[in-house]
Parts: C-alpha cells; structure tokens; sequence
C-alpha cells in the first residue's frame, strides 16, 4: 500500500480578547463562535480526553475524533483530528495563543494532513472556524 503524502496547514488571525478568553473559547460548547457551539459533540477537555464532533455541512453531518495532547493555558491547544478529509490518518492540530498588545494572535498548525484537494481544504475550515472566534469577541470592546 502506497503511504499517503502529507503537508502541514497553517492560519493565522488576531483575535480582539486576551490569549486566557481565546483558549476558554476553544474549549467551551457554549461559546457562541467557539468550534464545538452548535454541533453535535462529545467533549473530554482534558489531557488524553477524548472528543467526537459531527459538523452538518453540504447537506450531510462530517464526523471528527480525536484526543487532546496539550492544554497549557493560556498559551497552548494540542489535539488529534481524524476525519473522512483525512483520510482516516490522526493528524495533529496545534494553537498557539500570543498576546499582541490587547489581543491574540491566534496560530493553529495542522499537520499530518493528507496533501491532497480534500485534505488541503481544511485551511479553509480552520479559517472560518478563527474567524467566527474573532467576530464573537469583535463586539466585546467598546
């Protein structure tokens, strides 16, 4: 069996909030803009928790696994991710929370995930994912 070729995606955005209220957010289903809020899920926030997350999209539910690997906060997020896009491969997704002033400038890493047209189109998942976190907070500040 051929193994499958990998790449590593990255995305950045600066989030109005300090790094402690964007790491909360990433954890918390009840956080409107947050990746779990609004789907359905299993969340074990804890290190080797686990977590099952099923995103309705294209008119069907996408189902997600994987166990966190690092909670150090307010600076790090490590998690496994497995998927259909991935190909069934545990790929790691990273965020690294750095305080810019009076915001965050948040950097998820995805690596291991296959270099392919479905596994590269997780760039964009990720980016509307940071960006619904950043529009949460957005109103925040006055």
């Amino acid at each position: 069996m051929t193994p499958i070729a990998t790449t590593t995606l990255t995305v950045h955005r600066l989030i109005p909030a300090t790094p402690a209220e964007v790491f909360d957010v990433w954890l918390d289903p009840t956080s409107p803009g947050g990746p779990w809020f609004g789907h359905t899920f299993i969340l074990d926030a804890k290190v080797d928790g686990l977590f099952y997350l099923a995103m309705g999209h294209a008119g069907r539910q996408w189902p997600h696994y994987g166990r966190f690997v690092t909670l150090d906060r307010p600076r790090t997020i490590a998690h496994t991710w497995v998927s259909e896009a991935t190909r069934g491969l545990e790929s790691v997704v990273t965020l690294t929370f750095t305080a810019k002033g009076d915001d965050t400038e948040l950097t998820l890493v995805h690596s291991g995930v296959p270099d392919d047209d479905f596994g590269r189109q997780h760039s964009v998942g990720w980016d509307f994912i940071l960006g619904m976190i950043a529009e949460s907070f957005a109103g925040r500040r006055g």
